[in-house]
């Protein structure tokens, strides 16, 4: 498995606090089964200023840690970018951390607001998508709009958005209302990729192997392949410029 988001870099964001914590979320992850890891620090001004410059930095760090504890993951890193006004301005100056290119697109983690789905949103994923700059977004089955009524998220995949959806969501680990919208995602074949979304061990773990399980019984193998393997292999193969292989 390839795990596109996920919050390992230590002491930058919300995840991993140190290195020690970093390194026991990289082993838990190979545990697990995943074989390579798109670190996706946050990058939501005001809060999070995360930039190439942060997060490479990180990453080197982690990659020499990962290395001289002979943990075998691969790793690259690209950004979780809260959706707001100010990405006009970054993708201008060409400061936001993409995935990579596919099918002649920048692929771009865009996170809404957990609460809501703000009025213009559509407006910026057409002005990305005539930048050839896709939005993957992030957790929409935990967006309390698209919980109350899923459809609200139809009009973003048809402008082209993809869907990341949470594995510890599929699980059940984000309640109950998220794992029925999840559910309803995944019935209607709208979720293009699975991811961790780890933070930390305790609280937000990967479950990336239970959900696996639990689609593939579900959905069947092919399912659970392309949403786990698949378009994540592809997509971290993208970041060629910034992953390297240990073991």
């Amino acid at each position: 498995m390839y795990d596109l988001h996920c919050h390992m870099l230590p002491g930058i964001d919300d995840g991993a606090r140190n290195m020690d914590e970093a390194l026991s979320m990289a082993e838990l992850a190979v545990a697990d089964g995943v074989h390579g890891v798109v670190l996706t620090p946050h990058v939501h001004p005001g809060r999070w200023e995360n930039t190439h410059a942060t997060i490479s930095a990180a990453l080197d760090g982690l990659r020499a840690a990962l290395a001289a504890n002979e943990i075998p993951l691969s790793v690259a890193y690209a950004a979780e970018v809260r959706l707001s006004d100010d990405i006009l301005v970054m993708v201008s100056q060409n400061t936001l951390p993409f995935y990579g290119d596919i099918e002649g697109y920048r692929v771009m983690l865009l996170e809404f607001p957990h609460g809501h789905i703000v009025p213009g949103s559509d407006k910026l994923v057409k002005w990305l998508m005539a930048k050839k700059i896709r939005p993957m977004i992030a957790h929409p089955e935990r967006n309390k709009a698209v919980m109350r009524a899923p459809e609200a998220i139809l009009p973003f995949v048809e402008l082209g958005c993809w869907l990341q959806v949470t594995a510890n969501s599929v699980v059940g680990g984000f309640g109950a209302p998220a794992a029925k919208t999840a559910g309803w995602l995944l019935e209607r074949d709208l979720v293009s990729v699975i991811a961790s979304d780890a933070h930390n061990l305790k609280y937000r773990s990967p479950q990336m192997s239970r959900a696996y399980a639990q689609i593939s019984d579900k959905f069947g193998v092919d399912r659970a392949q392309r949403l786990f393997h698949d378009l994540p292999k592809q997509v971290f193969e993208s970041a060629h410029e910034t992953k390297i292989q240990y073991g």
